[in-house]
C-alpha cells in the first residue's frame, strides 16, 4: 500500500490498533505529509477518548444473561404490555453498545460529529450497488445504453451533475446502460459495462461537495474492488471483480473522461 492509498478507514484501524504492522510506518508518513488529515485523526482520537471515559468500568462488564437472552430471542418477559415494546429495542441497543465495545463502535463510524467519512460512504454504496444491480442479469439497468446522449442527459438532470458517459471500448467494455439510485439527500448515477469475458464494471457517481479524497477499497478476499475519487464537486467509484490491471486501466480511462466532461 502506498501513502496515497490511505483513507479515513485506516485512521479508524490505527486508533483501534488494527492497522497491519508493516503498514504503520507508511501510515505515519502519510499523516506527516497531510496536516489536514493529521488534524482529523487527532479529532477522532479525542472523540475516542471521550467515549472510553464515558463508559469506563462498564464496557468490560459481562452482559446479564437475562438481557442477552432477550436479544437473541431465547427469552422474553411474561406478557409485556403492547405499548411497551420499545423497551426491548432499548435493551438490545444497550447490549450491542457494551458487547461490541463502545469505543470501537464510535471509532469505526468516524467522529461524533460525522458518523461516516464521505469516502467510506461512497465506496460502500458503490460496492453495494454493484452487488445488487451490476450482477443482476435480468434487471441490470433502467435505461439501455444504445442511446448514449439520452442516457447522459437523463443522468445529468437527475443528479444535478454535468456527466459524460465514458467510452470504455479501449478496454473491451461495452455500455449496457444506467440507472438512478438514492444517495442520502441526493441521487446517484450507476453505469454498467460488460466485456466479452463476462467481466462487469460499474461506475457510481453522486454529488459530494467540498470533499477531496481518493483510494482503493475491497470488501474481503474475492469480492469486488472499488477505486474511488472525491473531487470537483462529485464522487466517483469504479467497481468490479475483474483483475486488478483491468480495473486500473478502466478506472484511469473513465476518470479522465469524466473530468474532461466537467471542465467542458
Amino acid at each position: 500500500m502506498s501513502a496515497r492509498d490511505f483513507s479515513d478507514r485506516d485512521i479508524h484501524l490505527a486508533l483501534d490498533a488494527e492497522l497491519p504492522e508493516d503498514e504503520r510506518a507508511l501510515y505515519q508518513s502519510w499523516l506527516g505529509a497531510n496536516p489536514d488529515v493529521k488534524a482529523r485523526a487527532a479529532r477522532y482520537a479525542d472523540d475516542l477518548a471521550l467515549v472510553r471515559n464515558a463508559v469506563a468500568g462498564i464496557a468490560d462488564e459481562p452482559v446479564p444473561p437475562r438481557l442477552a437472552a432477550i436479544v437473541t430471542g431465547e427469552g422474553r418477559p411474561a406478557q409485556p404490555a403492547a405499548g411497551n415494546a420499545w423497551w426491548r429495542q432499548a435493551a438490545a441497543a444497550a447490549i450491542i453498545f457494551v458487547v461490541g465495545g463502545a469505543a470501537g463502535y464510535f471509532a469505526g463510524a468516524g467522529s461524533l460529529e460525522d458518523a461516516a467519512a464521505p469516502a467510506d460512504r461512497l465506496a460502500d454504496s458503490a460496492i453495494g450497488a454493484y452487488v445488487t444491480y451490476a450482477v443482476d442479469k435480468s434487471h441490470v439497468v433502467e435505461v439501455e445504453g444504445n442511446d448514449r446522449d439520452y442516457l447522459q442527459n437523463w443522468l445529468s438532470k437527475r443528479t444535478g451533475l454535468k456527466l459524460v458517459v465514458p467510452d470504455l471500448s479501449a478496454q473491451g467494455f461495452e455500455l449496457l446502460g444506467g440507472r438512478i439510485l438514492p444517495a442520502g439527500h441526493a441521487a446517484a448515477a450507476l453505469l454498467v459495462y460488460k466485456d466479452p469475458n463476462g467481466n462487469q464494471v460499474s461506475i457510481y457517481l453522486t454529488p459530494e461537495p467540498k470533499t477531496k479524497a481518493k483510494g482503493t477499497y475491497a470488501q474481503g478476499d474475492g469480492g469486488p474492488t472499488a477505486i474511488y475519487w472525491l473531487d470537483e464537486g462529485f464522487g466517483c467509484a469504479i467497481v468490479s471483480s475483474a483483475p486488478k490491471d483491468v480495473l486500473d486501466a478502466v478506472a484511469g480511462n473513465a476518470w479522465r473522461q469524466l473530468k474532461a466532461g466537467l471542465a467542458s
